[in-house]
């Protein structure tokens, strides 16, 4: 009797029976990690690690004391661990397919590329308007001021354009508008004062200058459609001009003529956009809320209007935007005139490459879209940070593939139709694909948010050709051609560190 009551641990078990397992009684209590069990049932085949359990276990508001009194485990995650493995996994399917803000149709982004292209034809209607003396460099008539008037357009509307968007992301249509409605008539003001800045430089110079003024005003109207989302307004405002070019070219339609209907196209534009904007000229305390009235019988949904007391966008903001218009406008114009800049009257204006980039940018946009949507589906079919890095990887290529194949189908197309447009081939092939990928390229960083980068890219590009045309140093076609692989360098090289990134494709 002296002896300790423990068995030893070398003696344990020598002189004891074996366990038998022995059914419950009718009466006792059910295991509690039983009835647990049971009633955690889903949430733990669908756990895909122990500690998921724990925190569900925590935020139910079981203690450690409560479990080992209960439950006779020492804490929660003892407790999960023996839960998760009582139970099958078992994941269940998502109800549908995985939302996708990415996706857009692609008959929509065709229409936007067709209403940046159509308005090249005013130029080309407008053309005896503005004969006169050559210009310093060698250009036509009226180039100067008009391509002056242009770029500022670029800039202003480019800017404005981004911080409309920004309100009508904050889910405030009627600050857009109003802010539209400000900044559309000032951009026009100033891109008509630059064009007879510009007209004043030289003789000859004012027909452009006023068909420049027009210019402003037509940008102005057409950024409020499109920001607006009214493509089709817009482009019934051109009709005129799509009918009119035709007539022009094949009957010999009188200067008259011509401007009725260039004057009759930018009325149009403006009163449609003077139509969208107008309903928010209202005073504040006036206005319909949101929901109860929009622009043009569109009723906006309910809450559309941000909170009250919410901080408007930046103006330092959109910044970057301007001068990301500034870079690639400046790229397709060289791409343009280039060669008229460089050797005179006897070069041509590779008209054909510049409405072929300007159209490229309807299959742009949805290949942007399209890319934003499989980088997504690839994220979530991933199961490494490398397979995610080699899918994007491929899925960029076979976007980009697809854009310049489209790109070098309009400007052989446009090559064909177009009376006197110089070959395409060579040097000038290469340069409008490398233009293109920096484009394409740029593009894409700017929906990724890194649109300073993109606009510093380009507007250096736009800047070196300036400087390299300006001093005639090397041939511009091998300058632009070099220019613009340098580009797509850069941009290829910071976007493969961007969007090998799983973080920088969150939405």
């Amino acid at each position: 009797m002296s002896g300790s009551l423990w068995l030893k641990a070398e003696s344990a078990g020598l002189d004891t029976l074996p366990a038998v397992p022995r059914p419950r009684p009718s009466w006792a209590a059910a295991d509690p990690i039983d009835d647990l069990t049971t009633r955690l049932e889903e949430v733990i085949a669908a756990a895909v690690h122990p500690d998921e359990i724990a925190a569900v276990l925590e935020s139910d508001g079981m203690t450690d004391d409560h479990i080992r009194l209960t439950y006779g485990r020492e804490n929660s995650f003892a407790l999960a661990e023996d839960l998760y493995a009582r139970v099958e996994r078992r994941f269940p399917e998502p109800d549908g397919p995985p939302a996708d803000p990415w996706h857009t149709g692609l008959g929509g982004c065709l229409l936007r590329g067709l209403v940046f292209a159509l308005p090249g034809l005013a130029y080309v209607l407008g053309a005896p308007l503005l004969a006169g003396p050559a210009a310093a460099p060698g250009l036509p008539a009226g180039t100067v001021p008009l391509l002056a008037g242009a770029v500022t357009g670029w800039v202003w509307n480019q800017a404005l354009s981004h911080r409309a968007y920004s309100w009508l992301g904050l889910g405030d249509r009627a600050a857009a508008a109003r802010t539209l409605l400000r900044g559309a008539p000032a951009g026009a003001l100033v891109g008509a004062l630059v064009a007879f800045a510009a007209a004043a430089a030289g003789p000859g110079e004012w027909g452009g200058a006023v068909f420049a003024a027009g210019q402003a005003v037509y940008l102005a109207a057409a950024t409020v459609l499109l920001v607006l989302d009214r493509e089709k307004a817009l482009l019934g405002a051109l009709a005129p001009l799509i009918a009119g070019t035709p007539a022009a070219h094949w009957l010999g339609l009188p200067d008259p003529a011509r401007a009725a209907m260039l004057g009759t196209s930018l009325a149009l534009a403006v009163g449609l956009a003077a139509r969208e904007l107008l309903p928010w000229t209202a005073p504040a305390g006036e206005r319909a809320p949101a929901g109860e009235r929009a622009p043009a019988g569109e009723r906006a949904p309910a809450g559309e209007r941000a909170p009250a007391g919410r901080a408007a966008p930046r103006l330092a903001a959109s910044v970057p935007y301007g001068l990301f218009g500034l870079g690639t406008g400046g790229l397709v114009l060289y791409a343009a005139i280039g060669d008229v800049v460089a050797e005179g009257a006897g070069a041509s204006v590779a008209g054909p490459t510049a409405v072929a980039l300007t159209l490229s940018m309807g299959p742009a946009e949805w290949l942007l879209h399209r890319f934003r949507s499989e980088s997504l589906a690839g994220l979530r079919a991933s199961t490494s940070a490398r397979a995610f890095r080699r899918t994007t990887a491929v899925t960029l290529s076979l976007c980009l593939t697809v854009y310049l194949a489209v790109l070098l189908a309009l400007a052989v197309t446009g090559t064909l139709l177009w009376p006197g447009a110089p070959d395409i081939g060579g040097t000038r092939l290469a340069s409008l694909l490398l233009i293109g990928t920096v484009l394409w390229a740029a593009l894409l960083l700017q929906s990724f948010g890194a649109v300073l980068t993109a606009a510093v890219v380009c507007g250096a590009a736009a800047a070196a050709q300036t400087v390299a045309l300006a001093t005639g140093t090397g041939d511009p076609r091998l300058v632009g051609a070099g220019v613009a692989g340098a580009a797509a360098a850069v941009l290829a090289a910071f976007g493969a560190v961007l969007l090998g990134r799983a973080t920088a494709h969150r939405t």
